[in-house]
């Protein structure tokens, strides 16, 4: 019997949620999305005080340039080279706006989810991307708050490995999420590496099936 690849090509490609992708027995956990607004001016306010500074430095002489075309004592021919110089000397505005562009555009379909098996985190602009990370590749956990956070009161989670790091960028109760995290980290690490059968009766270790679930925003 001839097996369609292209069947199973176009199928995968359909497959861009997070829930089309968790196993059967897989449980999340916790989900959310970044706080688009947070998200969005961090971006804008990257490389804005370099792209203010060009744009200044740059208009001037585009102004004076345009001045000395206006009362012929600069020749229209020079237009030729003037034009494409400044096209490529403005390459830092142009790269502050492409990323914030990029931003608005990433934003939408960024998404995270922690499960009892893994962190998964949905993104891309064009194409859907996933990245997973392993709980046994997790060496820390840390929270990063900077002052656009506090504006909107969420905060980055920095997931450390020296596998695959990733970064929960602005989520709302980081303190409380990044807690819970190394929690649940820390003890599906431990029953790995040292499993609940092989533990002492008075020592029998944490529930993998997380029936009270660490990320009940209750516990916070």
């Amino acid at each position: 019997m001839k097996i369609d690849e292209k069947y199973f090509y176009e199928n995968a490609l359909q497959k861009n949620s997070i829930d089309d992708i968790v196993n059967d027995s897989e449980k999340i956990l916790w989900r959310g999305k970044p706080n688009a607004k947070s998200y969005v001016l961090a971006a804008m306010l990257k490389m804005l005080p370099i792209a203010i500074i060009w744009m200044i430095f740059d208009g001037m002489f585009i102004f004076f340039i345009s001045m000395g075309m206006a009362q012929e004592q600069i020749p229209l021919e020079i237009l030729g080279f003037i034009i494409p110089f400044f096209l490529l000397h403005l390459t830092p505005v142009w790269i502050w706006i492409a990323n914030t562009v990029r931003a608005v555009r990433e934003v939408k379909n960024l998404e995270y989810a922690i499960t009892d098996k893994r962190v998964i985190i949905r993104s891309g602009i064009i194409g859907i991307d996933f990245k997973f990370v392993n709980y046994t590749e997790i060496d820390s956990v840390n929270i990063k708050v900077g002052f656009i956070d506090r504006i909107f009161k969420v905060g980055d989670i920095y997931i450390n490995s020296s596998v695959n790091s990733a970064v929960l960028w602005d989520v709302e109760n980081p303190y409380g999420i990044g807690t819970a995290l190394q929690k649940v980290t820390t003890d599906i690490k431990s029953d790995i590496h040292y499993p609940n059968a092989m533990r002492p009766e008075e020592n029998p270790g944490y529930k993998t099936g997380y029936t009270d679930n660490p990320f009940d925003d209750r516990k916070f």
